[in-house]
């Protein structure tokens, strides 16, 4: 089974099948971890198809082709982190082209724009993309990308994929769509149009905290040949003990993401009822300003939570140091819960001014939901409420 592009197969049939088949030597049904960096030929450029391992590796394929599955794609190509995947995008580029992205995203992917790629001549005009009118305002002659994430981060706001696709696509114009917050089991945006999919594979794709990664998921056959020569070229790719974990982890995608959107439906009530709470932002309520168009897009809520208190930068980050169940640590998406205070961590390379006008508040916790026993992550939630005075 190594494709699984039916569409009548079920979504957590495609996660713990695609990709992979039992090892032909020994019948392993898990894909073996091939830690070699070279392969023997049986002549000068007669191979098996592998030749060294930068270029491809077995269990890179396997973890590859298993992404592509369950983003809908027809290719993967998998890298050593979620910024070398959109670095690989941004060197479709050259000087003089013009990005467009959200003005609401994570702080690396800002960080990579606007002091790596723009002395080399391409700029970025940051926008709301809930306002299509703002967004097309933006757009200029020599725009080339569109980047968005939906839901975002760390506001998780909701963007209308289809009609931003469309825009793009009337104009000539790429979009890549960071999938990393709803993962591939909530939201598949190549189904609405979008030309490629990024995720950090660090969070709930690998899922257990315990890797580093990247993948670019596509269906154009000429985006794949470009893009897969950078990736050789440049370099940034995964070793195979991490495709591996991300193998391991896929399989039990959907039911993780089941666990962390009902545990994080619960936090988000708890805290909009909370007098020591200004807003709540979290796509699966109903006072969400793009709840209904998140429904639409996406199968459930996700697993995070971003909560504004009325709170001062060190009183949001007493707040944050005060959890018990929650660690406070960067990241998300693992099966232990986590808080991390975007002012002074995730989002702390973006100058305070334009955390501010994107809506970044100082006294924003966001909360990644794990998939723990639910009362116990309430009344962690409590108790560190209670520390605010």
């Amino acid at each position: 089974m190594t494709h699984l592009n039916d569409p009548s197969l079920g979504f957590g049939t495609i996660a713990i099948h695609a990709g992979q088949q039992p090892d032909p030597t020994t019948g392993a049904i898990m894909t073996p971890v091939y830690l070699t960096s070279t392969y023997v030929q049986e002549a000068p450029a007669v191979t098996k198809g592998y030749d060294y391992s930068r270029s491809h590796n077995p269990t890179r394929t396997a973890m590859e082709q298993n992404l592509a599955a369950l983003e809908g794609g027809s290719f993967g190509l998998g890298f050593s982190s979620g910024m070398a995947a959109i670095h690989c995008v941004i060197n479709l580029l050259k000087s003089g082209d013009h990005v467009v992205a959200g003005n609401d995203l994570y702080g690396g992917t800002f960080r990579i724009l606007t002091t790596v790629h723009k002395k080399f001549g391409i700029d970025t005009t940051f926008v709301d993309l809930s306002n299509l009118k703002e967004f097309e305002a933006a757009l200029r002659p020599n725009t080339r990308l569109v980047m968005l994430e939906s839901p975002t981060n760390p506001l998780l706001r909701v963007f209308d994929l289809a009609a931003i696709a469309k825009i793009c696509r009337e104009r000539g114009i790429l979009t890549l769509a960071d999938n990393t917050f709803a993962s591939p089991y909530l939201q598949q945006p190549l189904r609405f149009g979008c030309d490629l999919v990024v995720h950090s594979l660090t969070k709930y794709l690998g899922g257990h905290s315990d890797l580093v990664g990247g993948v670019l998921v596509g269906n154009s056959a000429e985006l794949h040949k470009q893009l897969a020569h950078f990736q050789n070229s440049v370099g940034g790719t995964p070793g195979p003990l991490d495709c591996f974990l991300v193998l391991r982890g896929t399989k039990t995608l959907h039911v993780r993401m089941e666990r962390h959107c009902s545990n994080a439906l619960a936090v988000a009530r708890m805290l909009e009822a909370h007098p020591k709470v200004a807003r709540v932002h979290y796509p699966g309520l109903p006072s969400h300003p793009q709840h209904a168009l998140a429904m639409r897009q996406m199968r459930a809520g996700g697993g995070m939570v971003s909560v504004e208190l009325k709170a001062t930068v060190e009183e949001g980050k007493k707040v944050a140091s005060s959890f018990r169940v929650f660690s406070l640590a960067e990241s998300l998406g693992g099966v232990e819960s986590l808080v991390d205070h975007p002012a002074s961590m995730t989002h702390a390379s973006i100058p305070a001014a334009e955390r501010h006008k994107a809506g970044l508040s100082d006294g924003l916790i966001r909360l990644s939901v794990g998939i723990e026993d639910e009362k116990d992550l309430l009344a962690d939630v409590e108790q560190a409420l209670a520390k605010l005075r």
